[in-house]
């Protein structure tokens, strides 16, 4: 596979289109696929938990909040 046009693309990238370069049965598609968000989604949890970690955030943190009123109030006055 040229690397011309995808000049954006870093080498791992580059090597998963290598790998994914002839055609599967959608079956193998979709469990490659399934297995990349599962990836993705853990990844993400953890950034969470570290930055919450990092401020000192917990589930009593999230529940404090979730009762606030967060709406500032109308510049528009009610006649």
């Amino acid at each position: 596979m040229e690397a011309e046009g995808l000049g954006s693309l870093n080498e791992q990238q580059l090597m998963m289109l290598r790998l994914l370069k002839k055609p599967m049965p959608e079956r193998d598609f979709i469990q490659i696929r399934q297995l990349a968000v599962k990836l993705l989604s853990k990844q993400a949890n953890e950034t969470v938990e570290q930055w919450e970690a990092k401020h000192n955030v917990t589930e009593e943190t999230y529940d404090r909040q979730s009762r606030k009123h967060f709406r500032s109030p109308s510049s528009k006055q009610i006649p």
